[in-house]
């Protein structure tokens, strides 16, 4: 069962999640809050597993209510936007969020979107992994080499740069080689020895420590 916290200032937002959320087979909605202290305190509560989180919130927003569950409980945070090109999103990621959905999204989405991140994904898709965050992390002038991939391995490595480019497992399996499980394996080592959570975080990793760099920039 996913037990899940709706977190957002509007009242008719909230109801409309719940409505979609709570029909739906292993999905339970064991809370609600109204602003990102509330959203802080049912945390601890509650520990739900997802957090669906708005950003723009009376008391703290949402970034800062992110921060601050993704360190103290082991709840995922998906964060809630108005438009796809959000100027949040990549604080978001930074702050710990597992990835975003639009305030529009369809209800199918929705619910793909919760179980996604519950099985520790991050949802973002391929697209916008490329497009979105290789733009906001190119603001990064200066990489800071993370010691947290000095573990890795080359294959490690070649690894990470690839869920960078938002590939899947599947996707990895398939361009190096490998049968899908053992690039499962590889994904999980490297989160353990990086020490991050899912693989939004990965991605911010790979960017940050410039392992990876926006096509743009890669270009002579």
């Amino acid at each position: 069962m996913i037990r899940l916290l709706l977190v957002d200032d509007q009242t008719l937002v909230r109801a409309g999640f719940r409505s979609i959320l709570e029909g739906e087979d292993g999905i339970e909605v064991v809370g609600e809050a109204a602003d990102g202290a509330e959203a802080v305190r049912l945390a601890g509560q509650l520990r739900p597993d997802v957090v669906l989180m708005d950003i723009q919130m009376p008391v703290l927003d949402g970034l800062a209510a992110t921060a601050k569950i993704v360190a103290s409980c082991a709840a995922r945070v998906i964060i809630l936007t108005t438009f796809d090109l959000d100027d949040y999103v990549y604080r978001a990621l930074r702050a710990g969020a597992s990835g975003f959905l639009v305030k529009d999204t369809e209800p199918a989405e929705l619910i793909h979107g919760v179980r996604v991140v519950a099985r520790g994904d991050a949802l973002i898709a391929p697209a916008i992994t490329r497009r979105l965050i290789a733009e906001f992390t190119a603001r990064v002038m200066h990489p800071d080499p993370a010691p947290r991939l000095s573990a890795l391995t080359e294959r490690e490595r070649e690894v990470l740069t690839l869920v960078a480019a938002g590939l899947s497992n599947d996707e990895i399996a398939a361009r190096l080689v490998l049968s899908p499980a053992t690039a499962k394996t590889h994904v999980s080592r490297i989160m353990t020895k990086a020490q991050v959570r899912d693989r939004a975080q990965l991605v911010i990793l790979a960017y940050e420590s410039g392992l990876t760099v926006p096509g743009w920039l890669a270009r002579p």
